[in-house]
This record gives structure tokens, C-alpha cells and sequence, in this order.
């Protein structure tokens, strides 16, 4: 495949979808395999839409492990190359993602696979803006955290000691990026789906769309 920009890749974060351990807080608006249904929908559609715009190579970044059968039908269903998750939380694990990353591209992106608001248009100004000699690109969540950060070399500083899951994410995040005078793009502002309230916004935005499947 030909991509706009093959020195970089895309990283999307990904839980295997088990029963009671994805989309936790939609329950019990929806039972736990309804949660994890939704899941893998939003997760293929987050696969199809990274596919789709060729904009650059995709690696899904798989928890707690490569060889769930959602991953494996993934990775024959999609040009996609498997990746472990490594690290004792979040923070370590996106660090050392974008290490791995980085030791092979130029610039690398990361991103969750809850966020339907997320374009293709918004992935290719993320990765324009590294290519301009932005050292961070940040795209913003209504709630207080970020649904998206790219990178252009390694910045364990933006990963350490973070309050992940709450609403100081994205503030901390700024704070770091300022005092460490990083050059940064930053995106328009997203929702992801973590909740009642998310989900109905979703239905209502797709009401006829039907079930991604692999």
C-alpha cells in the first residue's frame, strides 16, 4: 500500500473485547456483552476509518494480549501489524509505544478506539503538523483528557505521574507542554464515548449505521 506519509505510523490502543472489561461505565445501561459488542464496533470502525485514509502504515497496540481472536481477526482482516502493550499503567504503557514506534519512524501518532468524532481529516492535520516541525500534536476531549497525542521523538515527561481517567489530564498535559517549550499543534476539541450520556450522542449522530463487522 502507498501512504501520504510514509515516515510515520499510527498507534491505536485497544482492549481485548471481554465481557465486563470494556465500556465498564455504560453498565448498566447495557449489559456487559452489549458493552463489549459496542466495543468492537467502535474499534473496527476506528480500524476502517485509520485503513481507509492511507495516510500511513497502522499498528493496533493490543491489551492484555496479541492473540485474543478479536486481535488475530483483525490483523487478517485489515494491513495491520499486532503490538503488546508493556507497562505497569497507562503512562508507561503510551511511552513505550511511541519508543518503539520512533525507533522506526520519523513521527508516530496514538490514539484510543472510543472516539467517533475523530476524521481522517483530523489524523492528517495531526500528522501534517509533525512534519511542520511540531514536536507534539494534541487533540482534545470534552472531558478533560485527550483522545489523540502525537509525537515526533520521545517524551516521557507527557506520560509520568499523570492522573490518567480524570479531568486534570489534559490540563497537566498543557502545563508540561508549555514548561518544557515544546512546539505543539493542537486540534480541534473531541468527545469519546465513555458513558449513558456518550452513547445516546452516538446513536443520534449514526441512527442508521449498520454494525461494523470484520
Amino acid at each position: 500500500m502507498t501512504y501520504k506519509y510514509p515516515n510515520s505510523v499510527l498507534m491505536i490502543f485497544c482492549k481485548a473485547p471481554i465481557p465486563g472489561q470494556v465500556k465498564t461505565r455504560l453498565i448498566p445501561e447495557l449489559t456487559a456483552e452489549q458493552a463489549s459488542e459496542l466495543h468492537i464496533e467502535l474499534s473496527i470502525k476506528t480500524l476502517q476509518r485509520a485503513i481507509n485514509s492511507r495516510l500511513c502504515p497502522v499498528q493496533l497496540w493490543c491489551s492484555p494480549t496479541i492473540d485474543h481472536a478479536f486481535f488475530t481477526a483483525s490483523a487478517a482482516a485489515y494491513p495491520i501489524s499486532l503490538r503488546q502493550q508493556q507497562g505497569a499503567d497507562l503512562g508507561e504503557r503510551m511511552h513505550h509505544a511511541f519508543c518503539s514506534a520512533l525507533a522506526d519512524y520519523s513521527h508516530a501518532l496514538l490514539m484510543g478506539c472510543d472516539c467517533p468524532s475523530l476524521t481522517e481529516q483530523d489524523l492528517e492535520q495531526a500528522l501534517t503538523a509533525l512534519n511542520q516541525d511540531n514536536e507534539v500534536a494534541l487533540a482534545p476531549a470534552e472531558d478533560g483528557g485527550y483522545v489523540l497525542i502525537g509525537l515526533s521523538r520521545p517524551h516521557p515527561e507527557l506520560f509520568d505521574n499523570m492522573p490518567w481517567g480524570t479531568a486534570r489530564v489534559l490540563d497537566q498535559t498543557r502545563n508540561r507542554i508549555e514548561r518544557y517549550k515544546l512546539r505543539h499543534c493542537e486540534l480541534s476539541e473531541q468527545w469519546d464515548l465513555d458513558t449513558p450520556e456518550d452513547l445516546e450522542r452516538y446513536r443520534v449522530l449514526a441512527p442508521k449505521a449498520e454494525t461494523a463487522s470484520l
